[in-house]
């Protein structure tokens, strides 16, 4: 998913990617997602009325509960990276939707690979 940002007064908006992927039972940002998140946190450090939300899923192995408890570290720990490069607490809304939600109804490895995930919704 890509998220493109409104037009400012220099020109076209900015495209950024609005979903990043964890590893098995992790709640860890991948290294490969720090260029795409600080970019994110620059924009929320440059307006500090934009507001965004961040929904942490989790793929359907394990409990509901545990599920809703991963979602919710993967959605708090993109926070905590977004605020250490600039960003405001109060900029950011945390939700988990666990396994309700998956980008991928299949159950094989590679479809719970696309579960495992924090999209940035901005509001």
């Amino acid at each position: 998913g890509k998220i493109v940002l409104p037009a400012d007064d220099m020109g076209s908006g900015e495209t950024l990617q609005g979903v990043f992927y964890f590893d098995f039972d992790q709640a860890i940002v991948r290294r490969t997602g720090h260029e795409e998140l600080n970019k994110h946190a620059g924009v929320l450090s440059a307006d500090r009325f934009l507001r965004v939300r961040l929904e942490g899923h989790a793929d359907e192995r394990g409990t509901r509960e545990y599920n809703l408890a991963l979602g919710e570290r993967r959605a708090n720990a993109v926070r905590a990276y977004l605020v250490a490069q600039g960003a405001a607490r109060t900029q950011i809304e945390v939700i988990s939707y666990g396994e309700e939600k998956p980008a991928n109804n299949g159950h094989s490895e590679s479809s719970w690979a696309e579960n495992r995930r924090v999209e940035i919704v901005y509001r």
